[in-house]
């Protein structure tokens, strides 16, 4: 018979009006964690007596809890409500020395360690639990034994790298428990706010689509390994997002998106603030419609707090990660520069997931314990300049055998090292009159007969591996040209672009007003949470290239509530351009 277990605590401890979501009833935390580790103990003594013991064993659950409500243009479009558990699994044989997670020859690859779909468990029972438990550490076990026969294979008859690090840290065992973190959604309350959000922009005729929508999630995550370690946490996040898009005459698609995240319902903006972003959005793209295109341009720049956190994100935060220092296929740009300056000596940057707050703003890549049971701590990698650190996950490299907490992942895939909140530090700073005299200056100096302000960005993208180009792209959706005057103009259709060592010669100097982005960042070990705090730049010389377009043509028909003369004449027409 089938043990139902006692529904998790904290559930319902919701503020008055909230709507607690209480769909399923669930393991509570202390039963989830001694199930794991029950089970654990039990495949662990098993697999020891195999041929091919496995050497290493750790269970993940990850409990996602979400609810979304959407809104386009004034109307209610959607609601969403849902809780599901899903299981990971880590299973080594061989050695720390050598396992059947060694990175392939491209001869041999099969079968990444990238995404592989995790195992969805049973949320209000125990035995279903171990059941999953069992038949999914079975079948880890036998594509570990497969794969590390091809790995021995591989080693012999490939040349050595210059790495001889094994393929696995041991860490210390870390236990640890936290309340689980109630989702707090007001329904009603939601539902109003993004229908007043989205209506503005029915207003115009010329923004053909244009959304808003409030996201809740908690993530609860039980870990334990044979190292002894068994750990739960419990983190909400609250996001709320706004996007519209619009097209100028020739086809260009022209967004413009905001975003603000907090860990805390209450932490969201009020109505006010968010209504100013609305208007501002609004006429932003009224303006960016008819705004002039930029050409091919390679000169000086500012670069807002917001769009050079993604810039060092994408150009540094990425050639620090760990495991790209020793992967074959990886460009190792930075991994033979410790000790070597790199950036200007007033410029240091740490990556630090246990600050949870910036001035007034959550910081959304914090966490306590990494995807490795390994507690998160601040890592320097840069300090006066000088590059002293990487990111580091539990693969060793050179000079750097222990993990430092950022071992990440999403649900699915094997965790690598990944970036955190990304905090850069200055220790000179100007203000933005200083800054734009100092551009212009440059501007004179070098011929322009303008210079570059990206004000707000959409996000960004970076190659690190050698059979590529290792460049980096930062998609900006607010720019203005500043010309020699100091007159501003707004402008559109610029794609920042460059190589890392290139850029980072180019800054200059930074300005006294630090900001944050939040946001989501993509890679081999899928999606995750985090944030950039970093203050405006100059950058002597930064190159920007054309965004892409196309022919599609302007709505011939009018949007609802408006006439046809408010439509440009072209675009009643239906004029290809």
């Amino acid at each position: 018979m089938r043990r139902a277990i006692p529904a998790r605590p904290g559930r319902g401890r919701v503020a008055p009006g909230a709507l607690a979501i209480l769909l399923f009833a669930g393991q509570a935390a202390g039963d989830v964690l001694d199930v794991m580790r029950e089970e654990l103990e039990r495949s662990r003594g098993i697999l020891a007596l195999q041929p091919t013991p496995a050497y290493y064993l750790s269970y993940e659950i990850t409990e996602d809890e979400t609810v979304t409500v959407g809104a386009e243009f004034g109307s209610l479009t959607r609601w969403w409500e849902g809780v599901r558990r899903s299981l990971d699994i880590d299973l080594r044989v061989g050695s720390p020395t050598l396992d059947n997670t060694r990175e392939l020859s491209e001869r041999v690859r099969r079968g990444s360690l990238g995404f592989a779909r995790a195992a969805q468990i049973p949320i209000d029972d125990e035995e279903g639990l171990r059941t999953v438990l069992w038949h999914r550490t079975d079948k880890k076990y036998k594509e570990a034994i497969e794969r590390f026969t091809k790995v021995q294979a591989d080693v012999k008859v490939n040349v050595e790298t210059g790495d001889k690090t094994g393929d696995f840290s041991l860490e210390k065992t870390e236990v640890a428990s936290e309340d689980t973190v109630a989702l707090r959604a007001d329904r009603t309350g939601w539902e109003d706010k993004v229908r007043r959000y989205s209506a503005p922009f029915a207003d115009s005729p010329h923004v053909f689509s244009a959304n808003a929508s409030i996201q809740g999630n908690v993530e609860t995550r039980w870990y334990v390994n044979s190292e002894g370690s068994a750990i739960k946490t419990s983190v909400a996040y609250y996001r709320l997002s706004i996007r519209a898009v619009t097209r100028a005459e020739d086809g260009m698609v022209l967004p413009r998106t905001e975003q603000f995240f907090s860990l805390t319902p209450e932490g969201l903006p009020n109505d006010e603030t968010v209504m100013a972003a609305v208007h501002e959005m609004v006429g932003d793209l009224e303006a960016l419609r008819t705004a002039p295109l930029v050409e091919p341009y390679a000169g000086p720049a500012i670069l807002s707090g917001k769009a050079s956190g993604v810039f060092f994100h994408e150009i540094l935060g990425h050639r620090l990660e760990g495991h790209r220092q020793k992967g074959a296929t990886e460009g190792q740009t930075f991994s033979k520069m410790v000790g070597e300056s790199v950036l200007p000596e007033t410029f240091s940057v740490a990556f630090d997931p246990t600050i949870r707050r910036f001035g007034g703003t959550d910081l959304v890549g914090a966490y306590r314990y990494d995807n490795q049971g390994v507690k998160a701590r601040r890592v320097p990698v840069i300090v006066n300049g000088v590059l002293t650190n990487f990111l580091m996950a539990r693969l060793p490299i050179e000079g750097f055998s222990r993990s430092n907490g950022h071992g990440r992942k999403n649900v699915g895939f094997a965790p690598v090292a990944r970036q955190s909140n990304l905090i850069v530090e200055a220790s000179e700073t100007m203000t933005r009159e200083e800054l734009k005299a100092r551009l212009l200056a440059m501007v004179e100096r070098d011929g322009k007969e303008f210079g570059l302000f990206f004000d707000r960005i959409q996000g960004g993208f970076t190659i690190t591996r050698r059979d590529l180009p290792n460049v980096f792209t930062v998609t900006p959706t607010v720019v203005y040209r500043i010309n020699l005057d100091g007159t501003e103009e707004l402008v559109r259709g610029v794609n920042l672009i460059g190589t890392p060592l290139t850029a980072f010669s180019r800054i200059e100097a930074a300005g006294d007003d630090f900001q944050v982005f939040n946001g989501t960042c993509g890679a081999e070990s899928g999606p995750v949470p985090v944030a950039s705090v970093s203050p405006s730049i100059l950058v002597s010389q930064i190159e920007v290239q054309k965004r892409a377009t196309t022919q599609t043509r302007l709505p011939i028909l009018p949007p609802p509530g408006h006439s046809f003369g408010e439509m440009s004449p072209s675009a009643s027409m239906g004029e290809t351009r």
